[in-house]
């Protein structure tokens, strides 16, 4: 349970209409195999101690009686299971009969849950049997214990791991307009257990997982579902073993339907815990007592969860490649809509664009396109400007111009090599020392031009950084860094690949339609937006090799972006340590990077992130695209001078 990984499992055990004995061993089977898997939360399904279809059989005391006896037996055989498990059963207190998620841990029956809401609609008459369960506790005999909690109003909080809080609700509870599973989430639950006899109908599963998934992103909490499967009576229903586990908003495992029938994953606790401690809309109770809940604590060992759930090495990437379209649209709209609100409030018709035949440059010139396209403005207003220096290459050059060229922007060449030659001897320069200074002169060199030239044409500058290099500080002051309006401000690195090649594939298709108007145009910007795809990322400061190939190259430099682009959001959206940032990156990367390498560019992101926060705190307007944005206007309130003492420590003990 290190970094707050809980592993946990749901089990939609084999069953017998009506056999308990049957039942209760199946069940503590499917216990013994989930804490053999490492399992600290094991979830099972509604009344599977007697099965849910065993109807009118439930007014028999011989089976009641049954279903008390195997709840004994489930926790005397579970006993060593070093793990908390929720089973269903039937349970009948003062001549009511209540359907009940039993709680036990280590031979003890902690609480008895019962279901709140008891449906009699469609194929269900559970009222016909069952009374709604109360909120209120109260302490009952059962199973042989005394003073067992009964009552809906209850938490179970791990001694060893406070941020592990566990409430349960049963099938139909989830359903219903306020669900129970709020007011638990407000008495501090993490993770919530459903214990339920969905039946099977076509379309049914889809829902069913949508609505599990739904509740755990409103909830911010980890969510297990299990569904009685095989042994049920299939009299008038079939029921298919659908098992879930989810996390804020996030399929983690799935048993599909009419499967294996169990589910297993990592439930990350902590996580929950600063997620909710960030919405500061998310109000929770200062203590389960105080919302009106009984906590009740459990014990557990300690120990480290192996991590089976996916990490995704891109996190700011759609792992399902189908949504990468719309994903590729929707920030080029948000971007482009962006500039447009821009240019219209100011009354500019033009807009000025320093392009590099780089990566970052060329988004910012295709969103530009998109946002004079929906003013209607014509698409000569935009002005690229190519400014060759000491290290500009050929090809970046020829790119650079080739896709102004074939989007319809007005180019101009402009050499910054003289001015810059002239300025080193004004300062006292030697060029031949290629030093910091010989670099940002290039840098703001090129800013002044642009941004007297925009003054010139009564244009505005339109910046190109992106959200990875604003997170580094790879970017001059008042050079690059600044312009009048920053499209890529919020879009990182690994993102500003695949929007690029999303518009070389939208201009393939144009250029091979049957009704394209500018078929050559659109075959020469695709074959151009390929090639800057597949040139190193340079600011080409520095003179070209011998061979006049671009001898700059980023990533050696400053590290592999996709790894800073993990580190950001892992340190930023989720609010991970350094530890746990590196225990996810050698998931997420593992035969990428060896754990020396990882380790080694974590140190860069740290040192550079927060001694470079001087450069964010004055970053010109650009829209926000994602859950992560630096702007010191809207997200990331940092002051220049924080020191980032306590992140390296760390970073360095995992060296050690």
């Amino acid at each position: 349970m290190r970094d707050g990984f809980v592993k946990v499992a749901v089990v939609s055990p084999e069953v017998r209409v009506a056999n308990v004995d049957f039942n209760v061993e199946h069940a503590v089977e499917g216990v013994r195999w989930a804490a053999s898997e490492g399992a600290k939360v094991v979830s099972l399904t509604e009344l599977c101690l007697c099965a849910y279809t065993v109807e009118d059989l439930l007014r028999q005391p011989i089976l009641l009686e049954a279903a008390e006896r195997g709840l004994a037996r489930f926790a005397r055989e579970t006993a060593d299971c070093d793990c908390l498990a929720i089973v269903g059963l039937p349970v009948a207190l003062s001549g009511n009969l209540f359907n009940v998620a039993a709680f036990v841990a280590h031979g003890e029956v902690l609480g008895l849950v019962p279901k709140r809401n008891i449906p009699t609609y469609n194929e269900f008459y559970e009222g016909r049997h069952f009374t709604p369960g109360p909120l209120d506790v109260s302490l009952v005999r059962f199973a042989g214990e005394d003073d067992v909690p009964f009552g809906a109003a209850q938490v179970f909080r791990c001694e060893e791991l406070p941020e592990l809080v566990v409430g349960a609700e049963i099938c139909e509870d989830l359903w219903v307009p306020d669900p129970p599973s709020i007011g638990l989430a407000q008495a501090g639950c993490t993770v919530i257990c459903n214990l339920s006899a969905s039946n099977a109908l076509v379309g049914k599963a889809d829902y069913r997982r949508s609505l599990v998934v739904g509740q755990s992103a409103r909830l911010i909490a980890g969510y297990l579902y299990g569904s009685a499967g095989w042994g049920e009576s299939t009299d008038d229903l079939v029921f298919s073993a659908h098992d879930l586990i989810a996390e804020n908003g996030r399929l983690l495992a799935e048993a599909k339907p009419f499967g294996s029938g169990r589910a297993i994953s990592e439930i990350d606790v902590a996580m929950l815990r600063a997620e909710r401690l960030r919405m500061t809309t998310y109000e929770t109770a200062p203590s389960p007592e105080a919302a009106g809940y009984l906590e009740t604590t459990f014990s557990l060992t300690l120990g480290e969860a192996t991590l089976t759930r996916s990490v995704e090495a891109h996190p700011f990437v759609p792992a399902d490649t189908s949504e990468l379209g719309q994903r590729s649209e929707d920030i080029l709209n948000i971007q482009s809509m962006g500039l447009a609100k821009r240019l219209f409030h100011t009354g500019c018709t033009r807009a000025v664009i320093g392009i590099s035949g780089g990566l970052d440059s060329t988004l910012a010139l295709l969103v530009a396109v998109r946002a004079f396209d929906q003013l209607a403005l014509d698409r000569e207003g935009i002005l690229a400007i190519t400014m060759p220096g000491f290290g500009t290459s050929a090809r970046t050059l020829e790119n650079a111009l080739g896709m102004a060229r074939a989007l319809g922007a007005k180019t101009r060449e402009i050499s910054i090599v003289a001015a810059v030659e002239q300025h080193f001897k004004d300062m006292g320069h030697d060029p031949s020392v290629h030093d910091t200074a010989y670099e940002n002169a290039q840098a703001r060199e090129r800013t002044q031009l642009l941004m007297d030239i925009a003054n010139e044409v009564g244009g505005l500058v339109v910046g190109t950084g992106d959200l990875s290099e604003l997170a580094l500080g790879w970017a001059t002051y008042n050079g690059d860094h600044m312009s009048m309006y920053g499209v890529n401000a919020g879009v990182p690195k690994t993102l500003v690949r695949h929007l690029v090649r999303h518009e070389a594939e939208l201009a393939r298709l144009r250029a091979t339609a049957s009704e394209a108007k500018t078929p050559e145009a659109d075959a020469e910007l695709a074959r151009v937006l390929l090639d800057v795809l597949d040139t190193p990322v340079s600011p080409e400061l520095l003179p070209a090799d011998a061979s006049g190939a671009i001898a700059q190259r980023t990533e050696d430099l400053i590290g592999p972006y996709e790894l800073h682009d993990f580190f950001l959001y892992h340190m930023l959206r989720m609010g991970h340590r350094p530890r746990k940032v590196y225990r996810l990156a050698k998931v997420a990367f593992d035969g990428a990077y060896d754990a020396q390498t990882i380790l080694s560019w974590m140190r860069v992101f740290y040192q550079r992130f927060f001694s470079q926060q001087f450069k964010r705190s004055c970053l010109p307007d650009g829209p926000k695209v994602g859950s992560v944005a630096l702007s010191p206007r809207g997200d990331l309130r940092l002051a220049s001078d924080a020191v980032s003492a306590l992140w390296l420590a760390e970073v360095d003990a995992l060296k050690a």
